[in-house]
């Protein structure tokens, strides 16, 4: 399969509109790098949407949701059993295997407030959880369904939480456990 570049799904997506605002540049340009392959765009179908909460700070400014570009990694476990079952021409059911959140916050209020994320139960089933991130005004909280694994928290592995410029960069795996009869 073709690597195609994540700018290049972005501006598909923005088609409709001619002039950018500075949300999407800042988009644009955190995603520069290309789509490895078992990447694609992981948004506005698995974001769940939260009771309505009102914040001190509601009547002073005008909340807003923040912008987010969120990839989902997914690929094949060859394991000791797909390795006897499956082969390359009929190969087994892809897996999860991580996830990457963008999540724009361009216009806090308190610069020196950072913004956080918690992992919460998810009430409906014990195979997703809620991965929830908020920030001081003038954003809502915002929340995702996401897969209930263990995580890889090695940097080696390939866990990241930083937030600089704006945007909270939140990428992780999940541990690959052995297969075992």
């Amino acid at each position: 399969m073709m690597k195609r570049k994540a700018v290049e799904i972005l501006e598909e997506q923005m088609n409709a509109k001619k002039s950018r605002t500075p949300q999407e540049n800042m988009k644009l340009r955190a995603m520069g790098a290309a789509l490895d392959e078992g990447e694609a765009l992981f948004g506005a179908g698995s974001e769940v949407t939260l009771h309505s909460q009102m914040k001190l700070w509601h009547d002073k400014y005008r909340t807003q949701k923040p912008e987010y570009l969120n990839l989902i990694r997914t690929g094949f476990v060859w394991n000791k059993y797909n390795r006897t079952h499956y082969d390359r021409d009929n190969p087994p059911p892809k897996m999860v295997q991580g996830y990457k959140f963008n999540v724009f916050f361009p216009d806090l209020i308190d610069k020196s407030k950072v913004p956080q994320y918690t992992f919460e139960k998810d009430g409906t089933t014990n195979d997703t959880c809620l991965l929830r991130f908020y920030s001081g005004p003038p954003y809502q909280d915002i929340a995702f369904r996401i897969v209930n694994k263990d995580l890889e928290y090695s940097p080696k592995k390939g866990f990241m939480s930083t937030f600089d410029n704006g945007t909270l960069r939140l990428y992780f795996n999940f541990k690959q456990y052995p297969y075992r009869r």
